[in-house]
């Protein structure tokens, strides 16, 4: 991988995609996301697939210098969350702490979105004076219905875990100690189930 900054773990069944840049809370260069985009290109015989990040932070979204030199308005992150939307087996975001910006973008994508109780949701991308990703306003939509997105993508709120919860962003919260551990047993029926049969039920739910 060029960025050396994106982990791939593919044991036990499962694919385990991690975000290691903590020092700079995983804020996502092109090269990281040309990494993500093919990691999730590759992923397609993967039964599930858990995404998660090092430290206390999932990710700020796009680094603010890389953000100034063009990525903000990159194709690469409707690239990534097309890429993840396309698999055939269960996509798990396990998010362990405050996810933001254009990073929104994959945990969207996932099938399931788990989170640490003190993590915090918020895209900041209209003061900024930039557009969110394309399909991610209507994503965010069919889950948490229009006016609690424009309440993330216009009134500029940072949503706290348990309002995420409550408005359906995530669907539960775990304690960091047992984040992965909660991840891996959601992919458990996945994993025993034929792969024609969890495919035809992921596509029946779409």
């Amino acid at each position: 991988m060029r960025s050396g900054l994106i982990e791939l773990d593919r044991s036990d069944s499962i694919w385990t995609v991690t975000l290691n840049r903590p020092d700079k809370a995983n804020a996502l260069t092109a090269d990281m996301l040309n990494d993500l985009c093919e990691v999730m290109e590759s992923a397609g015989d993967a039964r599930a697939l858990v995404l998660t990040g090092r430290g206390k932070i999932f990710s700020a979204g796009a680094d603010l210098d890389a953000a100034r030199e063009g990525l903000a308005v990159s194709d690469l992150w409707e690239r990534l969350s097309g890429a993840i939307v396309a698999l055939p087996g269960l996509t798990i975001a396990a998010l362990n702490g405050t996810l933001a910006g254009g990073a929104m973008g994959m945990a969207l994508a996932c099938d399931l979105r788990i989170a640490v109780p003190g993590a915090k949701f918020f895209y900041p991308v209209m003061k900024n004076a930039f557009l969110p990703q394309p399909s991610d306003p209507a994503r965010m939509s069919a889950l948490i219905g229009p006016a609690r997105t424009k309440m993330i993508l216009m009134a500029g709120q940072k949503i706290p875990a348990d309002d995420a919860l409550a408005f359906g962003l995530i669907d539960r919260i775990v304690p960091q100690d047992v984040l992965m551990q909660t991840a891996q047993e959601m992919c458990a029926d996945t994993l025993a189930a034929p792969a024609d049969i969890a495919k035809q039920i992921k596509a029946m739910c779409s």
